[in-house]
């Protein structure tokens, strides 16, 4: 009999035709790949707006608000023979692990990200200070797993390492030859994703033209380029691995990131990647990732130096051993398994 795991999470999910929706992948794969070796039941907040990943799991449940939130919480300490995972430190999910704790459970926090580096986007220096108390107190009644060492801080904790790849994304790549720069960002459209200061960067450059996919339905953006072009969150990934194909560079203009999943699938499809000086550490041993400064002349360098040794570097990429989902999933299950 599987154990169960009960997952709690800040993200919003929309239900429609007795089905369940996200806009964040992981929230849809991670919980679906852990049901293969736990009986799961996840747990997140309710949204009145259509989202793109459609979850395929029988046992979810989604609340309008902070107290039915935690009364399901409450409940599910009664169950024996449960793990309890949470997604990420915020606010809400701050409130699930004390709650745990005070009805006896250890929660395990998953670390998909460096918290202190989106509060600081978000809400500069006081940003910093309210996730440090929520982290270090989280820290002290938790066991933790992340996706890179760095963001434990010094706390003890399992590192893995995610991916959403599979076997598909690794074939049949696409030959591309730059004429015009033809851009691409595949992600959020958020202040701490680093977006609206790629935007800015580019404007007016007409010889640059740059793809968004990650609108979500019904919400307005603040970007109005003519050579942006903003599209919906892409659940197909016969789709999305096209917008990757009909595009020369991918840009990460991200201010922190842990794990990038966005990076492994254009490595997949042996497109370049830039990033910026920040997210530095992403880098690894990977090959076709390029770091840049935020002003227009040290990016469009950066640029020209691709455009120049693009076949070179696409020869490159090819050395590049990517993570899969499965392995991941794999190891996810085995980390919280290995908490007792």
């Amino acid at each position: 009999m599987k154990k169960k795991l009960f997952i709690f999470t800040n993200e919003s999910i929309f239900f429609q035709d007795e089905k369940y929706f996200c806009d964040n992948i992981d929230l849809k794969s991670s919980p679906e790949g852990l049901n293969k070796k736990f009986e799961v039941n996840l747990f997140g907040r309710k949204s009145s707006r259509k989202r793109a990943h459609e979850i395929k799991l029988k046992k979810l449940k989604i609340f309008s608000n902070i107290f039915s939130y935690l009364s399901e919480v409450i409940k599910s300490t009664k169950n024996d023979n449960t793990k309890f995972l949470v997604i990420s430190i915020s606010p809400y999910t701050f409130l699930i692990c004390l709650f745990l704790r005070l009805y006896g459970k250890t929660p395990i926090v998953y670390l998909r990200s460096d918290g202190y580096g989106e509060y600081k986007a978000i809400l500069g220096s006081i940003g910093i200070f309210i996730y440090h108390l929520m982290f270090s107190f989280t820290s002290l009644i938790s066991n933790l797993i992340s996706c890179r060492n760095y963001i434990l801080r010094g706390k003890k904790g399992k590192v893995v390492s995610p991916s959403q790849l599979d076997s598909v994304w690794l074939k049949k790549q696409k030959n591309q030859e730059i004429k015009n720069f033809k851009l691409l960002y595949v992600g959020r459209i958020r202040v701490e994703k680093g977006i609206y200061s790629l935007a800015n960067l580019i404007k007016n450059k007409r010889d640059i033209s740059l793809t968004i996919v990650g609108a979500e339905k019904n919400t307005s953006y603040k970007i109005n380029q003519s050579n942006i072009n903003i599209q919906l969150t892409q659940s197909n990934k016969a789709r999305l691995i096209k917008y990757y194909d009909d595009h020369d560079i991918f840009v990460l203009p991200s201010f922190t990131e842990g794990h990038p999943m966005v990076l492994l699938e254009a490595l997949a499809r042996r497109r370049p990647v830039i990033i910026f000086e920040e997210i530095k550490h992403v880098i690894g041993n990977k090959k076709g990732v390029f770091i840049t400064q935020r002003n227009f002349l040290n990016f469009f360098g950066t640029l020209n130096h691709i455009k120049k040794n693009y076949k070179k570097i696409q020869k490159d990429m090819m050395k590049n051993k990517l993570p899969l989902n499965k392995e991941f999933n794999e190891e996810f299950a085995k980390a919280i398994d290995d908490f007792k």
